[in-house]
């Protein structure tokens, strides 16, 4: 009589792409403490990463690999902007943008998978989700401050802006020859 060994239930995932998504996570948890304040809302590298990352990693695991840093910071960590962690941080006045790293990353991600062929993709891509990045943030400023849309854009989106695009640019052009690479790379070793 043969006995079979009963499988772990849901999907599973290789020490390979764990690797990936823990490297990235950890990225951001490096790159994103490094802040300049300028006001309520720091300056921060973390945007950059996020960038990055959904291009390198796509839509499901780049999602995963910020939900990961976000946990991080959530059990008091200091990975979030001047070296800060805990749930404070994600429900005080920067909560919003936080939290608007996962759309961001997301949408990213997303177009990295679909359009790879159509690399000038990433950067629309990059535009809509630092939209909604901002929107969620500015909303939750807004409702943690009690100040107004006129207000809250001026200091926690105008400034961004140049930076912001700056970012795009960096990310968009090293994110997916970064992402061909290291898949030429994983497939060489798998052979």
């Amino acid at each position: 009589m043969k006995t079979t060994r009963a499988s772990a239930p849901g999907p599973r995932i290789s020490v390979i792409r764990m690797s990936r998504i823990a490297l990235m996570a950890a990225l951001l948890c490096v790159a994103a403490p490094w802040s300049i304040p300028i006001g309520p809302i720091p300056i921060s590298l973390a945007t950059l990463a996020v960038y990055f990352i959904g291009a390198v990693l796509g839509c499901v695991d780049g999602t995963i690999a910020v939900a990961v840093y976000l946990l991080l910071g959530a059990v008091g960590l200091p990975v979030f902007s001047n070296f800060e962690g805990g749930i404070q941080k994600l429900i005080g006045v920067t909560g919003g943008y936080l939290i608007g790293y996962l759309p961001c990353v997301a949408i990213v991600g997303l177009a990295a998978d679909r359009f790879r062929a159509k690399r000038w993709l990433i950067v629309p891509a990059m535009i809509v989700g630092t939209a909604l990045l901002y929107a969620l943030g500015t909303v939750w400023f807004m409702i943690t401050t009690h100040r107004t849309l006129a207000e809250s854009m001026t200091l926690c989106v105008v400034p961004f802006l140049p930076g912001d695009a700056l970012k795009i640019a960096v990310a968009s052009a090293a994110g997916i020859p970064l992402r061909i690479l290291m898949e030429k790379i994983l497939s060489k070793a798998r052979k």
